[in-house]
């Protein structure tokens, strides 16, 4: 007979009661002693054990897994707070991440495909060097969040599994002609001087029945990217696309090359913005445009220059009028110096501190220093730029490198996108059958 959970809770305080009771009559007795029986029954849940979020197909995600990976994904954020409403919110959609994941991995199983540890323990440790710490000062700081080096391998191995199966089960079933790599060369040939977008995308599937949902999230995933989130870490977690590994990077194309909804938004997006959801075939997309650049032709912002920074801080404390004058005689010291080859004096004059630097890519540097250092001559410095508080630089330019005319795409990387594009397409259609094939609990 099972009981129901007023009759554990009525056994377990008759237990406390019988148990006050018996330290009570033996209050008396020189040695007390616990009444424990050897083999105790227990009513209620063991607080030491974890039950499952959900159990699909057999293999239990737990709820220790659930805020782990929730905890890397706020923490990936840059959100300085997120609401109870919207951590909820999050914490659905990573189950539902949880869930994909275990079914590519469970796929993989079948096919006999096996991820060594010592794989995902290489990957892991480059990831580490990637944040220049040490493992251990790693692992400290995934603790310091709610999370653990054992929920990031778990994502790994789910990220190499469902690569491979790709390779296996997609990748060599995708042909693509010499006429068609052919026919897009002569394309992007007709059309030198175009724009060319670097787009960044996160797909999310859907079905009509599903589709206010799926827009739903995709909505709440726009509103944490416009706040900070990174789209790189939200594409890795959320994206159902093949390019979620590489945080949904599509490369460098022309927005003949996209869907006529996604070329509508890359067309109208400045660099850096986020589209709202973008309703495509099977689901809704969600884009950024990271970059633009004319098709074969020389962007000026492609030069690579020598730098030499030189940056002053005020006292703490000092005020807006006591900084000033400081900034004004910066400005004219630095405008009046002589070139790169008075920085180190000058500094020395104004208690400055000097950085080189001689491979600066300008598309590497915010908009309006961009435009700014294109206009300068060699010798020359930027107008004073900062902050009271973190302190005020300047640029000298002491050399560039112009951008040659690119010959454009090669015949290989063309195919290669032309490939990776039809593999996407046909992931997206197998994971949709592993759900759709899959047994899952929630509980």
């Amino acid at each position: 007979m099972k009981l129901g959970t007023i009759g554990r809770a009525t056994l377990m305080l008759a237990g406390s009661i019988a148990a006050v009771a018996a330290v009570a009559q033996t209050a008396g007795s020189p040695t007390p002693t616990l009444n424990i029986p050897a083999n105790p029954q227990f009513f209620g849940s063991d607080p030491t054990v974890r039950k499952a979020t959900a159990i699909v197909n057999g293999d239990v995600i737990t709820g220790t897994d659930l805020d782990q990976r929730l905890a890397l994904v706020v923490a990936a954020s840059d959100v300085k707070k997120v609401s109870a409403e919207e951590m909820q919110r999050l914490r659905e959609q990573v189950l539902r991440n949880l869930v994909d994941e275990t079914l590519q991995i469970q796929a993989a199983k079948a096919e006999d495909i096996k991820i060594e540890q010592r794989e995902i323990d290489r990957y892991y440790e480059q990831y580490v060097k990637n944040f220049k710490q040490t493992p251990q000062q790693f692992e400290s700081y995934l603790r310091s969040i709610g999370s653990s080096p054992a929920s990031l391998k778990r994502q790994i191995n789910g990220e190499i599994a469902w690569s491979r199966l790709q390779q296996r089960k997609i990748e060599q079933f995708v042909n693509v002609s010499d006429d068609e790599v052919r026919a897009v060369i002569e394309r992007l040939n007709a059309s030198k001087g175009a724009q060319e977008f670097r787009i960044a995308e996160i797909f999310l599937s859907a079905t009509p029945e599903t589709a206010a949902e799926a827009r739903a999230n995709a909505d709440r995933i726009v509103q944490q990217l416009r706040q900070g989130a990174s789209f790189l870490a939200y594409a890795r977690q959320f994206s159902e696309a093949s390019t979620a590994a590489v945080g949904g990077d599509l490369g460098w194309v022309r927005a003949e090359q996209l869907p006529d909804t996604l070329a509508q938004a890359a067309r109208a997006l400045p660099v850096g913005q986020i589209s709202d959801p973008i309703a495509v075939p099977g689901g809704f997309s969600i884009v950024a445009v990271q970059d633009t650049r004319q098709v074969l032709t020389a962007d000026p912002r492609d030069a690579v220059l020598s730098l030499k920074q030189l940056s002053i801080n005020f006292p703490q404390g000092s005020t807006r009028a006591q900084a000033e004058p400081l900034v004004q005689r910066f400005a004219q010291t630095a405008s009046s110096m002589g070139g790169c080859g008075r920085a180190e004096e000058t500094a020395g004059k104004l208690g400055a501190e000097i950085v080189s630097s001689d491979q600066v890519r300008v598309r590497d540097l915010p908009p309006a220093l961009q435009n700014m250092l294109l206009n300068l001559s060699i010798g020359q410095a930027t107008t004073p730029f900062g902050s009271f508080e973190d302190g005020v630089r300047v640029l000298v330019l002491c050399g560039r490198e112009d951008p040659s005319v690119s010959g454009g795409p090669s015949f290989e990387q063309v195919s290669t996108q032309l490939s990776e594009a039809r593999v996407n397409s046909r992931a997206r259609r197998y994971l949709r059958d592993l759900r759709r094939d899959a047994v899952v609990d929630y509980r």
